[in-house]
């Protein structure tokens, strides 16, 4: 990377949402931009989680971008391995790797409110760039408690989302700690092999059968030929998910027949009381993120693996010891204990107009406008940023709802002209909010009775949006000038530091839920889709 190189964009991370922007900037016409990975190759949390079992819970053609459908999933719930294939494959489609910084870590980003831009320090070096869209989203930085001794632990010690493949588990005494989406596919797949696993379990989840399988060979010919098919199959994936919304933002109590299905599954497998009763859940299904197995209960059932129903909370040597005093002998601890969500690293590494960093302007709780922008940090923007989550249906809508609003934020950067920035105005970031946190009320993720990785330290919904993915679509279609403050500068970049203005373009914010009588479409506008993705990772077989 060149010093004091500047670009009109930078792009922070190479997962969906990195590659899903550097997409749309191509297709926006720029081509003035960097996309800044810490790794040395592209796919985020699907390069980053490569555990044994690691599979997504959403259907494989929904959880692929829509401009770049792939008619050759293997299976309909896809593996790491074919996700991460295709993501590789989506980046050579689309000419990205000219691009993409590998290893090029940011340290920090700061904005320069004299020059109106940010300067970016990596690893590597120093650029600066006219507009951020960061991109590392929440699943980027594993959590691991704070355990007492566990830094005196002689074993093993790993996060699911930084697997040790060198390490056997064959024969090893094991204990995982979590129950969470990793966790329960990590346990039937390491099961067999281990000599003893102890899953230390904190709060049962809710448990559905994992309808998967294999996709003939006639389906993907199908779907190649006709390549309507393919769309069809996503727009009926999604309009189910759509339908299903209700139940979760504002009908509750519907989820019960949910949880007598829930339960027949768990009974079909667990047939010892004891156990059932530790795995049955306390709290409404839906009010955690509904997981999808069929092998882990028949796992759990298995008689070289003990259930503790209490979290992990001391180590002594190589005893493990749990809240209620059980204690396992060990010899490796696996953490599927999650990730910094609702305090995102990153956020400590941008520091604002005002000279403060995110994580400071948020330690009351994220939140941005629309999602993407905070006040007080001009042209920058985030993708799957506070209150964009999904409990139901796949985040790659959501992130191309938000690419909808990056391109049109871009727009009106050009109509302005000159040097210019757009900071989010506070009041349209605090009405956006309260509109959020009002609807946030009745949902089961804050009536459900758990607590869940949604909620901040405060107990505030930082993370899921609470409503159907063609609202949000609607709401993130164009930027409203009047959410935001015109900052103008006063002289020519090259001539040095120089003033700038800051003209509120605008006094009143438009509802969170803009009007309009048609639902869009699960596809997005713009220029005509490029041709589908070929076999993505279908040499590997089925995962």
């Amino acid at each position: 990377m060149a010093q004091h190189e500047h670009v009109r964009v930078a792009v922070i991370g190479s997962g969906f949402g990195g590659l899903g922007a550097a997409v749309r900037l191509r297709r926006e016409g720029i081509t003035d931009f960097v996309v800044l990975e810490r790794a040395d190759s592209v796919g985020g949390t699907w390069r980053d989680n490569s555990y044994p079992g690691c599979a997504c819970d959403v259907p494989s053609h929904l959880y692929s971008f829509s401009f770049a459908p792939n008619p050759d999933w293997p299976r309909t719930f896809s593996g790491q391995r074919h996700i991460r294939a295709y993501l590789e494959h989506v980046t050579d489609l689309f000419g990205l790797r000219p691009h993409i910084r590998f290893d090029s870590e940011v340290k920090l980003m700061t904005w320069d409110t004299e020059k109106l831009w940010w300067e970016i320090e990596t690893v590597r070096g120093t650029l600066t760039a006219d507009v951020v869209v960061s991109a590392t989203g929440p699943l980027s930085d594993p959590k691991i408690p704070e355990i007492p001794g566990l830094e005196t632990f002689p074993g093993k010690v790993f996060h699911s989302a930084r697997w040790d493949h060198d390490y056997d588990l064959a024969g090893k005494r094991v204990a995982m700690v979590g129950t969470g989406a990793s966790a329960i596919q990590i346990v039937p797949s390491i099961q067999p092999k281990v000599g003893r696993l102890t899953l230390f379990q904190r709060t049962p989840p809710w448990v559905m059968p994992r309808m998967d399988r294999a996709i003939s060979g006639a389906e993907r010919r199908l779907h190649r030929m006709l390549p309507f098919t393919t769309q069809l199959r996503r727009g009926l994936l999604w309009g189910i998910r759509e339908l299903q919304v209700q139940a979760f933002t504002k009908h509750p109590e519907e989820l019960g027949l949910v949880e007598q299905l829930a339960k027949r599954n768990m009974a079909r497998a667990i047939k010892d009381p004891a156990l059932r009763a530790k795995l049955t859940p306390d709290y409404r299904i839906g009010c955690k993120r509904i997981l999808l197995s069929s092998e882990y209960y028949p796992a759990l059932a298995r008689p070289n693996v003990d259930v503790v129903a209490s979290g992990l909370s001391e180590i002594r040597g190589s005893t493990v010891v749990a809240a209620d005093g059980t204690e396992a002998e060990v010899d490796a601890i696996i953490f599927g204990t999650g990730f910094h969500v609702t305090d995102m690293p990153i956020a400590e590494r941008v520091v604002g107009a005002e000279g403060i960093t995110l994580a400071e302007s948020w330690k009351n709780g994220m939140q941005a406008l629309r999602g993407a922008a905070a006040a007080g940090f001009p042209n920058w923007m985030t993708i799957i940023g506070p209150n964009t989550g999904l409990g139901n249906s796949s985040m790659i809508l959501m992130i191309e709802s938000q690419l909808n609003y990056m391109a049109d934020y871009l727009r009106q950067l050009n109509v302005l002209g000159g040097r210019t920035a757009l900071d989010a105005r506070p009041a349209a970031v605090e009405d956006w909010n309260r509109r959020v946190q009002e609807r946030m009320k009745r949902t089961v993720w804050n009536t459900g009775g758990c607590t869940s990785w949604y909620l901040d330290d405060s107990g505030r919904n930082t993370t899921i949006w609470p409503g159907t993915t063609s609202e949000f679509r609607r709401a993130t279609r164009r930027v409203d000038l009047a959410e935001y403050e015109v900052v103008r500068g006063s002289a020519a970049r090259s001539s040095g530091p120089a003033a700038s203005t800051a003209e509120p373009s605008g006094t009143t914010p438009p509802s969170a839920e803009p009007s309009g009588t048609t639902a869009p479409s699960a596809e997005p506008s713009g220029t005509a889709a490029p041709k589908t993705v070929a076999a993505a990772g279908q040499s590997e077989g089925a995962a």
